[in-house]
């Protein structure tokens, strides 16, 4: 269960960036956050002429609101699926079969990245370490709750996509792996 003041936390950091929808489980319970769509500002219109004054037109209030929506059953995780890259050629490109086997591994929150469990200590991979489906590859941080990210998926490190101490989205990738 989240407390409240946890939920006004993620509300403030989101009014303060321009996530739109924010989805954090924990412990069983599932939060989910998103931003009502705010109305474009009117432009405002040019004086016809210099001593003509200026006609502004007013913008109605933009209401800020916020969904929030709380389930406190268990919630099945979202699979990763295989992201292929295709090579710029300019007319298109293709895919190779070397980038077909490539899978991304995503944030699945938004949250501060970290690839190793202390500032002093090793980072989880590297490139060309080896995983398997249990393999913690990093940590995202969300809300002072360390997150450890496995890679559920078997294969080799090839590209690591996030700095460490790196802000990262939901969905934003993290890393890619060469499947077996």
């Amino acid at each position: 269960m989240f407390r409240v003041t946890e939920i006004r936390e993620l509300i403030r950091l989101m009014d303060e960036t321009s996530v739109v929808e924010l989805e954090v489980e924990s412990e069983g319970a599932r939060l989910s956050i998103r931003k009502a769509q705010a109305a474009a500002p009117l432009p405002a219109v040019a004086p016809a002429a210099p001593a003509a004054p200026a006609v502004l037109p007013q913008a109605a209030p933009v209401e800020k609101t916020t969904a929030i929506q709380e389930q406190t059953a268990p919630a099945t995780p979202e699979p990763r699926t295989p992201e292929p890259k295709s090579e710029g050629t300019g007319n298109g490109g293709g895919k190779s079969e070397v980038d077909a086997s490539l899978y991304t591994i995503t944030s699945p929150m938004v949250g501060t990245f970290y690839r190793a469990p202390a500032p002093d200590a090793d980072p989880y991979v590297q490139v060309g370490s080896r995983v398997d489906e249990k393999t913690i590859v990093c940590i995202v941080e969300a809300m002072k709750l360390m997150n450890e990210i496995e890679a559920d998926c078997r294969g080799e490190i090839v590209e690591i996509l996030a700095e460490n101490g790196q802000l990262v989205e939901f969905g934003q990738p993290l890393f890619r792996v060469r499947l077996d």
